[in-house]
Parts: C-alpha cells; structure tokens; sequence
C-alpha cells in the first residue's frame, strides 16, 4: 500500500470533513487523469502494477476526479469492477487527514477471502464477469484478448493470486464459450510471464538489455491495460537514463527547476506549505521527459533515423571551461542560481567518487550520467550568460566601430534563443519563476533571498521585454497583406514605355550615317 503526505483537493477535504469514527471503512472511488511524474527523472521504485501511483511522493492531485464514496470493501470492490472501463485509471483511495492510501482490488478481494462472512461463491463469479468483460472488449481480440485480460488480472488482481484460479478461469471461459485446455494454458502462462516481469522491476540492478526487453514486452500489452502504461513509462525513462545522448538531449530541454527542488527537500519547510510549481516550467519538464521518451523509444523500437533526428534537432552545448562575466555577474546575484552550480558540482563529484558502487555496479549509467552533468554544464552557462547579459546588460566599449555597435547589441538576443530556443519560450520560464517566488507562505530557508531573486528576475523579464520589441520578426501576415494590396490596384494607363528606345529624329539619323561612313575610312584619313 502506497502512500502520500500531502494536503488533499478542496472535494477530498469535503469528504474528510463528514467522515466520523463511525464510518472508518470508507473509500473513494477516483479517476486519475494521465500527468507528469514528479520531477526526479532516476525514479528507483517502479510503479505498482495496480496502482496509478496518486499516493506517491511529489503525484499532481489535481489529476483526481471524485466519482463516488462507497463503505465496505465488498461494495467498494463490486464498484471498481462495475465502473473499470480498461481505459481510464480508476483508483481505490482511503483518507485521513494529511494522507492518501491506494489499494489495488487484489487487495480487498484477497481481505474478502480471509472474512467468514464473505459469500466466496458471490466473489468469484463477480470476478469472472470481469475478467470476461477485459477479453470481451480487449482492442486485439480473439486469442489476443485472453492475453490482455491475463495481463489485467495480473496487474489489479495480483495481491489475490498471480492467474484467475480455476473457480474464476472456468465460468469466463465458459461464458466466452472457449473452454479449451489451450486457453486456459495460455492465461496461466500470461499471467506468470507478467508476474515475473513485475518481480524483475523490484530488482535493485538492472542491465539495460533487459529494461529494454521488458519494455517491449509490457509495450504491446500496455493499449489494452492502462495499468501498463505507467511501467512502460518508467521502463523509457531507466532505458533513457542508462542512455548517453539520451541524457544530452534531457540536459538541453529541462528547465532549471532548483529553486522547486531544494524547496522539496529542505527539512525546515513545514508540512504542505512547500510552494508548487509553477505552470511554465512544469509544462516545459513535461515536454522535456515526452521528448527524451520519444527519442528512445525510437531508438530502441529500429526507428533509429528518427532518433538522429530528435538529438539533430537540440544539440548538446559544449561545456564551457571559463565562466563569461555576464554569467559570473548573474550567479553572484541570484541565490537559485548559485544553487543550481552547487548542485551539479555535487552530482559531479558523487559520481566520480571512489566509494560510489552504485554507479560503478552500473557502467552504462556511469557513463550516461557523466554525459549529463557536462551537458548540463553548458547549458546552465548559456541560460546565466543570457539572464547576465538582460540584468546587467555591458555598455558599449568606446573604441567599437559604429558598424559593429548593432552587431554587438544583437548578441543578448542570440544567446536568450541559444539558451531557451525562443524569447517566448524565456519569457515564459522568467515568467514561472517569478510567479514562483512570490507564492505564499515562503519556505524559511529563503525568506531572505525570496525578495532579491523577484527583483532580479524581473529586471531580467523587462530587458527581454524590450529586446523582443527591438527585433524585427519575420511578419508573413503583413507581407501577404501588402503583397494582395499590391495585386489589387488598378492597371496604369496605356502611355510610352520608358524603358523603350526613343522614336530617332532626323539628326539622329544623319548622326548614324555619318559614323558609319566613318567606320569605313582609313586610320589615316580619320
């Protein structure tokens, strides 16, 4: 059983304020919309088969929508099985205050077992209906579905028993009408397959051959059990982070997101009141872990010019080996980002530490990782280069030709697209930590930097204000528009062409015949 301290939803306090010692058995049925991790990319636990990991550490809660309460395992399992569509996630949560706890069905199915008062034969038969309804509306079909439905029970049902016994298997296939020793040998086989599989996930070290045969596996099976799909996600991400342009291409899209971090981790932050992150710079995380799946399961799927083509698209930085005044100028003025060199010195020198046996247990990790941090290197010296250059833009040298005074204003534009891509794509980070620091209440191991780091920030977002204004995009709207406006104006009147050669006058003519008599006569006679 998973579980989350963490301050709940506004429905979720509704609920937790009319519970009474008297209705202790309470559950809540959720529907969990598909999100973002928390923003560790080397998660070490693999996701529960069953679970949809809501009651972890750092899980978005916004994601939960309440479909119903419901009192008593019997009837709360009944529920899950009547409302489970093999699509969406649906989530079986208690509550208490401050917490969250996920239970799979397998959980209340194998508690049911163990009470005398349960009708065993009333249990059973409701989880045959299912497992013949997860092969019935399996996406494959005919002999894949079983497949499918094996998977799902081994996923939901495994705290009851890796397989459907035969109290279950038997009334499902006989409902089906395919009551055949070959099917009932190839759910069995299904459902040890998966189960071993999901005891390998517990392993502490993996090599990355089998992540990756493992992820193809659970791949295949993850359109047709939606409890898949968040192992399959994890299996990508330990692939990718045993992967070294995988984590070059990480280190280029991430955004810096320290401040969060270190909010998270400090002892000193009270329960609940660590500050969430902001909207831009979690969509950007987002969107940096969907690129790096995607680069890697094209990698590993034999789409491997496709996978160039991500890494092509966002080259790695080369790492810088001095540190640019701009850069030096941002970092002595910014806590987050004197945070943010700290770290990576650190994680540099864990990783090259001699009693580091974790890594050293795990080359390709090893190597990956050292990848990552020198990639990184580079590019937090791009983003400081470019904050520097905004904050504390340099005046222009005296001696500097006037030919190159334009050329050199226009390098703190270069180096905000060289760091962020686009100056939208910066103002919206600026814009998220900003937003960030001013959320209340602050932690109080920043209370004393909160207020410089949003000066700074915001003197930095007004300099890119006006350097996106100084540029002059590409309009192709107004150039269209000038270009029809152009089209339609009515034809000029029939007149001489100008370009046409004049009509020769009679002195002109006499002047011709008179070079031509001339090109005829002698050097001497001319």
């Amino acid at each position: 059983m998973s579980e989350q301290r963490a301050l709940l939803p506004d429905n979720f306090r509704t609920w937790l304020a009319e519970r009474d010692e008297r209705h202790q058995d309470t559950y809540a049925l959720v529907w969990v919309a598909q999100g973002s991790g928390p923003t560790s990319w080397a998660e070490p636990e693999a996701p529960r088969a069953g679970e949809t990991g809501i009651a972890r550490a750092g899980a978005d809660l916004t994601r939960l929508a309440l479909q119903e309460v419901t009192h008593g395992r019997a009837e709360t399992l009944r529920r899950w099985i009547q409302l489970d569509d093999g699509i969406r996630n649906l989530a079986i949560i208690t509550a208490a205050p401050g917490g969250l706890h996920e239970h799979t069905p397998g959980e209340l199915a194998a508690e049911l077992l163990l009470d005398p008062a349960t009708d065993e034969a009333r249990l059973t038969d409701l989880l045959a209906d299912w497992f013949s309804r997860r092969n019935a509306e399996a996406q494959q079909g005919l002999e894949l579905g079983w497949i499918a439905a094996a998977a799902a029970w081994t996923c939901h049902m495994r705290a009851l028993a890796s397989y459907p016994p035969p109290s279950v298997l038997g009334p499902s296939l006989e409902r089906a009408g395919e009551q055949d020793e070959a099917t009932e040998e190839l759910v069995v086989s299904t459902g040890l397959r998966i189960a071993d599989l999901l005891d390998r996930l517990e392993r502490a070290y993996r090599p990355r051959a089998e992540l990756i045969e493992d992820w193809h596996a659970v791949k295949a099976l993850s359109a047709d059990v939606p409890a898949l799909s968040g192992i399959a996600d994890w299996l990508l991400d330990q692939i990718a982070l045993r992967d070294a342009p995988a984590q070059q291409l990480r280190a280029v899209l991430e955004p810096d997101v320290t401040d969060f971090v270190r909010d998270r981790q400090a002892d000193s932050a009270p329960l609940g009141v660590a500050p969430a992150l902001d909207a831009p710079r979690a969509a950007h995380l987002a969107q940096a872990r969907k690129a790096v799946r995607a680069y890697t399961a094209d990698m590993y799927a034999g789409r491997e010019q496709e996978a160039r083509h991500l890494l092509d698209a966002f080259p790695a930085p080369a790492r810088a080996l001095s540190t640019s005044g701009p850069a030096a100028a941002w970092r002595r003025h910014s806590a987050t980002a004197q945070d943010a060199v700290e770290a990576l010195a650190t994680r540099r020198a864990a990783i090259t530490a001699e009693d580091s046996t974790d890594y050293f247990a795990d080359p390709e990790l090893l190597h990956a990782e050292t990848s990552y941090v020198a990639a990184r290197e580079g590019q937090l010296h791009l983003m400081h280069d470019a904050l520097g250059r905004l904050a504390f833009p340099n005046p222009t040298p005296g001696d500097l030709p006037d030919e190159l005074a334009p050329v050199a204003a226009a390098q703190t534009q270069r180096r905000v697209t060289e760091a962020y891509g686009t100056l939208e794509r910066a103002a919206q980070v600026l814009d998220g930590q900003i937003h960030y620091q001013l959320q209340q209440p602050v932690p109080a191991h920043r209370r004393a930097t909160a207020s410089p780091e949003t000066d700074l920030l915001t003197r930095a977002r007004g300099a890119l204000k006006d350097t996106a204004a100084a540029s002059v995009p590409f309009d192709e709207v107004h150039i269209r528009a000038r270009l029809q406006e152009a089209m339609a104006r009515p034809a000029t009147p029939a007149g001489p062409d100008p370009a046409a050669p004049a009509t020769p006058t009679a002195h002109d003519q006499a002047h011709t015949q008179s070079l031509a008599i001339g090109s005829v006569t002698s050097g001497v006679g001319r």
